[in-house]
C-alpha cells in the first residue's frame, strides 16, 4: 500500500459546492458565463497590463528558442518527474514553454481586477484549462508513454486502449483512481474490531472492542460525514483514528450510516439529527453513563452542532461533556470556492435533479471530487492509466473515496439551502427537531480542528466555529490539509500544529500568537478528551449490553451496501 496525505487533500472540497454541483454536472462550470464577459472586459479595459503581459511572454519564448532560459518545473511537479523532460532540449523547451504560459494565463483573472466571486470562477475554469494542455498529457511527446510502449512491445496501448474504454462506459467516466479489489473493508480498510450493537433504518452503531485494561467511564462517539461512508476514521490498521482512541483508553462507538436510494428520499435534516440523538441513547445505556463525548466531522460536524443547540434547547446540554468539529465548517462566508460559484439559480437546478430522482448519486461525487483537482484526479491517471497502460497504485483513502454513497434528496436540500442562507450564523434562522438553532447555546466546551494548507475550506472558516458556539474553544491548525488532518497519526516527523490559549475574533491574530507544537494533534487531543471522560474502571469483557446484544461483526452490513 503507498499512501500520500498530500494526495488525500485533494479530495476535500466544501460541502455546498459538491452537492450542487454533483446534482447540476461537473462540466458546465466550464461553460461560458457572465463571468468571462466580466473578465474580458476588465483586460480590454487594462491595454497596458494585457501588452506588458504579452511582452513578457514573447521575451521568455525568445529566451527559451535560444536556449537562455532558466525556468525549469518544481520538483514537486510529478508530471515532469522523468529525466527526459529537462534532458531532451525538444522536451525542454516545450516544458519551459508550457510554464511560462501556464505563468501568465493565471495571472490574468487577477489582472482583470474582478470581485472575489468572478475571480474565484474564472481562477478555476483557467487552471483546469491549463492542466489539461500540459504536454504531460499528449501521449506522442510523453516520455513515459513511449517508453511504456517499447517496454511492453506494444501491449501499453492495448491496455491503455481498455482502461480509457473500461473508464467511460460506467460512471463517474473519469480515469479510475483505485482498482475495487485493491482493499476489502472488514479486513485491510475498517478493520478495527468491533460490533454492530445497535441498528435502525438510518444507521448502525458500532462498538469496538476495547484494548487497554482500562477505560474512561465517558464513551465517546464518532458522527461521520452523510456524504462518505464512515470508515476514513478506521482507514487502515497503524493509521486509524478509532484504533488509537482505543489504545488511550477510550470506549469507542461510531455510527455507519445507511446508504439510502429513491424509498428514504425523504429523509431529511431532523432525520439524522434524531439519529445522533438516537445513537447517544443507546451509547450511554451500553455505558450506564449520563454522558457522552461526540466528535463529529465534516457534514455530520453540521448536523451535531444542530443536534447540541437542540439540547441546549431542552434542557439536555449536559449530556455531551465535549463536542469535537473535525475539518467542518459551521461559516459559510467567503468559504473559497464554494461562495463564489452557488447562486440561488445553480441551487435550485440541483434541487430539483436530486428531487427527481429521490437521492443524489454518490458517483456524481466522484466525478465532482476528480474534476476540481484535474491535475492529480485526472490527468495524472490519464497518463498511469492510459498512456502506460498501468493499473492504479493501492491507496486506502482513494478506495474509500471510490465506496460512494447517495445521498437523499430531502438532506440534499436541507444542506444545500443552509449553505445559501449560511443560517447557522444567524440565531433562529434555521430549526433541528421543532427547535430553533442558536449556536451560541451550546457552551459545552469544543475542540476544532482545521488544516493550514486546505485551500478549498480555509482554516478561517474552520476557525469561525469557536466564534459562533458559545463555550470555550480549543482551535488546532494542522500543518496537513482536509483529509490529512484527519489520518495524522502520531510518528510523522515533519508533522506540527498550531495551538493558542486565546481565541480572538479575527483568525490572523490568533496565526499571529499561535504557538507551534511538533508532531500529530491526536496526543494532545487525547489529553483534552480525558480531561472530559470521567473516572478509569476495567474495560467491559463483551460488547453491548442493556438490551443491546452484538447483531454482527463490525464493519457491519451498511458500509457494504453500494
Amino acid at each position: 500500500m503507498t499512501t500520500h496525505p498530500e494526495r488525500a487533500d485533494l479530495l476535500a472540497e466544501p460541502l455546498d459546492f459538491l452537492l450542487t454541483t454533483a446534482a447540476t454536472g461537473s462540466l458546465r462550470r466550464f461553460l461560458p458565463t457572465s463571468s468571462w464577459t466580466r473578465m474580458a472586459t476588465g483586460l480590454a479595459a487594462r491595454p497596458g497590463t494585457v501588452a506588458r503581459r504579452s511582452v513578457d511572454l514573447t521575451t521568455e519564448l525568445a529566451r527559451i528558442v535560444t536556449g537562455h532560459s532558466g525556468r525549469s518545473p518544481s520538483k514537486r511537479d510529478r508530471r515532469f518527474a522523468d529525466p527526459a523532460w529537462t534532458q531532451n532540449p525538444l522536451l525542454r523547451r516545450l516544458v519551459q514553454a508550457y510554464l511560462a504560459a501556464e505563468e501568465i494565463a493565471g495571472a490574468l483573472p487577477r489582472d482583470a481586477r474582478l470581485d472575489w466571486r468572478d475571480t474565484e470562477r474564472m481562477t478555476f475554469v483557467v487552471d483546469n484549462l491549463i492542466g489539461a494542455l500540459a504536454p504531460s498529457n499528449n501521449a506522442l511527446i510523453s516520455p513515459v508513454a513511449w517508453k511504456a510502449l517499447i517496454d511492453s512491445a506494444g501491449l501499453s496501448s492495448v491496455a491503455g486502449i481498455r482502461n480509457l474504454v473500461r473508464d467511460l462506459s460506467t460512471p463517474p467516466r473519469v480515469p479510475r483512481m483505485i482498482e475495487p479489489t485493491a482493499f476489502t473493508v472488514g479486513e485491510t480498510v475498517a478493520a478495527t474490531p468491533g460490533a454492530v450493537v445497535y441498528r435502525t433504518e438510518v444507521f448502525e452503531l458500532i462498538q469496538y472492542t476495547p484494548q487497554s485494561a482500562q477505560v474512561h467511564t465517558v464513551p465517546l462517539l464518532i458522527v461521520p460525514p452523510v456524504i462518505n461512508k464512515y470508515y476514513v476514521v478506521d482507514i487502515a490498521p497503524g493509521r486509524s483514528l478509532v484504533e488509537y482512541f482505543l489504545q488511550q483508553g477510550q470506549q469507542v462507538f461510531t455510527i455507519s450510516w445507511r446508504n439510502p436510494d429513491a424509498r428514504h428520499r425523504d429523509w431529511g435534516m431532523d432525520t439524522y439529527g434524531q439519529a445522533i440523538i438516537d445513537a447517544m441513547d443507546a451509547v450511554q445505556r451500553i455505558c450506564r453513563s449520563d454522558t457522552t463525548n461526540l466528535f463529529a466531522t465534516c457534514s455530520g460536524g453540521v448536523l451535531a452542532s444542530m443536534v447540541m443547540s437542540h439540547l441546549a434547547d431542552r434542557g439536555d446540554l449536559d449530556r455531551v461533556a465535549g463536542l469535537t468539529l473535525a475539518v467542518s465548517v459551521l461559516d459559510q462566508s467567503r468559504a473559497g470556492l464554494v461562495s463564489a460559484v452557488i447562486d440561488e439559480r445553480v441551487a435550485a437546478a440541483a434541487i430539483a435533479s436530486s428531487a427527481s430522482r429521490g437521492y443524489l448519486d454518490g458517483r456524481a461525487l466522484a466525478e465532482v471530487f476528480a474534476w476540481l483537482r484535474p491535475v492529480d484526479l485526472i490527468w495524472n491517471y490519464w497518463v498511469n492509466n492510459y498512456l502506460q497502460g498501468r493499473s492504479p497504485a493501492p491507496f486506502d483513502v482513494l478506495f474509500w473515496n471510490a465506496d460512494t454513497t447517495r445521498m437523499t434528496a430531502a438532506l440534499h436540500r436541507g444542506f444545500v439551502e443552509l449553505g445559501m442562507s449560511n443560517g447557522l450564523t444567524r440565531p433562529g434562522s434555521v430549526t433541528m427537531l421543532g427547535t430553533v438553532i442558536d449556536l451560541g447555546k451550546v457552551t459545552t466546551p469544543s475542540y476544532v480542528i482545521a488544516g493550514i494548507s486546505d485551500h478549498i475550506c480555509p482554516w478561517q472558516a474552520c476557525y469561525r466555529s469557536t466564534q459562533l458556539l458559545g463555550g470555550d474553544s480549543r482551535f488546532v491548525l494542522s500543518t496537513s490539509g482536509h483529509i490529512a488532518s484527519m489520518v495524522n497519526p502520531p510518528g510523522n516527523p515533519k508533522a506540527t500544529f498550531q495551538v493558542n490559549t486565546d481565541n480572538p475574533p479575527d483568525p490572523d491574530e490568533w496565526l499571529l500568537t499561535a504557538s507551534t507544537m511538533e508532531g500529530s494533534w491526536w496526543p494532545d487531543y487525547v489529553a483534552w478528551l480525558k480531561a472530559r471522560g470521567g473516572k478509569l474502571k476495567a474495560a467491559p469483557a463483551t460488547l453491548g449490553g442493556a438490551g443491546m446484544e452484538p447483531l454482527e461483526p463490525a464493519p457491519g452490513s451498511y458500509v457494504l451496501h453500494t
